[in-house]
């Protein structure tokens, strides 16, 4: 690896350094409830107090995490295999003619090229670096019980460095990430106007509507012989109806029928991902996913994403699909490695997550030189 490698290696480090200060342990249980929110103490007469100490601190964290993220994102040029595509696509958007990306990301682009002028590409990726970074981190201050933890999968597992490329879609999962919270609250009008919204950018988006709904209904009620027998039905008809759902999947996506993304390829280290961490639910933790609902919804969740990486490889870009559902393990391992019960167990299980999480990162950044990443080298307009 060459010298800029180390400016993802050191923000990563700084900011799960600084995600330490954040402790909203107490207060996530509350944001997913919903009702009073947590910036404000209410005393038992109902009167609002101030801002306590560390509230205040942990505002100030997120928020210096929040400005490193996206003063590396918004900061970069010539990042990414698809930045002078969308460099050309920025053009052609000016210049109103056809482009396939979502209307809302059409929308944002013409007018920001209004503003700053035309072939101005800059600032409209620094744009959307601003609202994609505030999504993942307003989400982990939310639902993240331990947001150090939280934040240190983020950017170990590739979802925040891969939000460098593929500006539409990492936009749609950040929005889905931070959604979650209203499944859980039942707030689900809420919940479909962001995915509604999110799918202004990126329409794939629309499929975490039904998983998500289904996740909370497996979550918040006992197994029964009829949900062994649905999930048998989906199981049956991705192994055994895969030509249909390549139409279905063609008739929204028409570009990807024979392109390079259509590869059949099996995502091995996904499969591997989310078999441990469901291994480590079953064995380790099922007190926990007994009784808490917010970890049964994201196992639900990982659980849906193992099926998918291991019966889903005629879905073009399947790895896509997959990350709407195990983007929720930022949330789940750390909820499920707390309540491992003895102590000399539980930090072995830390140990390994952390040092398996880090070695994927390894990889992750040994493979951002290929042509069709190019996440590295790293540059930005400031220096470069």
């Amino acid at each position: 690896m060459e010298q800029s490698a180390w400016v993802y290696i050191l923000l990563t480090a700084v900011t799960v350094t600084l995600g330490l200060w954040v402790d909203n342990r107490e207060y996530v249980s509350g944001y997913i409830r919903g009702g009073r929110r947590c910036l404000t103490r209410w005393d038992a007469g109902g009167g609002i107090g101030i801002c306590d100490r560390q509230r205040a601190r942990n505002r100030v964290a997120a928020a210096a995490v929040y400005c490193l993220m996206t003063a590396v994102s918004a900061c970069r040029i010539a990042v990414g295999n698809d930045y002078w595509v969308y460099r050309d696509n920025f053009k052609l958007i000016a210049q109103k003619r056809h482009v396939a990306s979502e209307f809302g990301f059409n929308y944002i682009v013409e007018w920001l090229q209004k503003l700053f002028g035309y072939d101005n590409y800059l600032p409209v990726f620094a744009f959307f670096s601003i609202v994609t970074v505030w999504f993942f981190v307003k989400a982990l201050h939310d639902q993240g019980q331990y947001f150090a933890f939280s934040l240190y999968l983020l950017m170990t597992g590739g979802y925040y460095f891969n939000s460098l490329n593929s500006v539409r879609y990492y936009l749609a999962l950040a929005m889905a990430l931070f959604s979650m919270k209203y499944v859980l609250r039942g707030e689900y009008g809420k919940f479909i106007l962001i995915i509604l919204a999110g799918a202004m950018f990126h329409k794939s988006v629309l499929l975490v509507i039904p998983t998500y709904l289904a996740a909370r209904i497996l979550a918040a009620a006992p197994l029964k012989r009829r949900h062994y027998i649905a999930g048998l039905f989906l199981l049956v008809c991705l192994v055994f109806g895969q030509e249909l759902c390549r139409e279905i999947i063609f008739f929204f996506y028409p570009f990807y029928r024979d392109s390079a993304f259509d590869t059949g390829q099996i995502s091995y280290a996904n499969i591997l991902k989310c078999g441990c961490v469901a291994a480590l639910g079953l064995i380790c933790c099922r007190q926990s996913l007994r009784e808490d609902l917010a970890n049964r919804f994201y196992f639900f969740l990982n659980l849906f994403g193992l099926v998918i990486y291991c019966c889903g490889s005629f879905i073009p870009e399947v790895s896509r699909v997959g990350y709407y559902m195990i983007i929720s393990q930022v949330f789940l391992l750390p909820g499920l490695l707390a309540q491992i019960p003895g102590k000399g167990l539980r930090r072995l299980c830390y140990v390994g997550v952390i040092l398996a999480f880090a070695g994927y990162f390894f990889l992750l950044l040994k493979g951002m030189y290929a042509m069709d990443v190019r996440l590295l080298p790293y540059r930005n307009w400031i220096f470069n």
